[in-house]
């Protein structure tokens, strides 16, 4: 039985832990086995430049600290090798997108995403690498400018055809 300091310090670790899950817009959940080094701080690094938080914690801690809340689904995913990667507000999947596109390029095909969450809600690992293919915040911003620079043009178009037919249906009856 560990002592009571111990035991304190782990129910502030799970509670900071639990924290983070609530606080989280999004992030992903991997299987990190066979990761060198090497690539293991290049990853860090990107993800760190993206604002997203990686840890590799320990699976008992992990379960305590979704126990009771919206993400026990993702209770099941916490076995093995785990590391848990938080994403901000300004790109919600940017964890998930970072870390799938790592496991598709990973050789060795121990690295793999188990699953993930997006606003509050729990992903299966097909659900993670789904979402991590759509564009950021800045891609689907441009995509809806330029759909709707198209409406405005095509609107434009049309309104300066109807000016021209009625122009002419005047010039006609002068």
């Amino acid at each position: 039985m560990p002592s009571a300091k111990i035991l304190t310090q782990k129910q502030e670790y799970v509670a900071a832990l639990k924290a983070k899950f609530e606080n989280a817009i999004g992030g992903a959940v991997v299987s990190y086995g066979g990761i060198s080094v090497e690539n293991d701080t290049k990853l860090r690094k990107e993800l760190r430049e993206a604002g997203v938080e990686y840890m590799v914690v320990k699976n008992t801690m992990l379960r305590l600290a979704v126990k009771g809340t919206s993400l026990e689904g993702l209770a099941d995913i916490f076995v093995k090798d785990t590391a848990v990667a938080f994403a901000s507000e300004a790109d919600p999947m940017a964890a998930a997108r970072i870390l799938c596109k790592y496991a598709e390029n990973d050789r060795s095909k121990k690295f793999a995403v188990k699953g993930g969450f997006l606003e509050g809600k729990p992903l299966s690992a097909e659900e993670t690498a789904a979402i991590a293919k759509l564009p950021g915040r800045e891609g689907m911003l441009s995509m809806l400018a330029g759909a709707l620079s198209g409406i405005i043009g095509g609107l434009a178009v049309s309104l300066q055809a109807y000016v021209e037919k009625l122009e002419g249906g005047e010039e006609a009856a002068a």
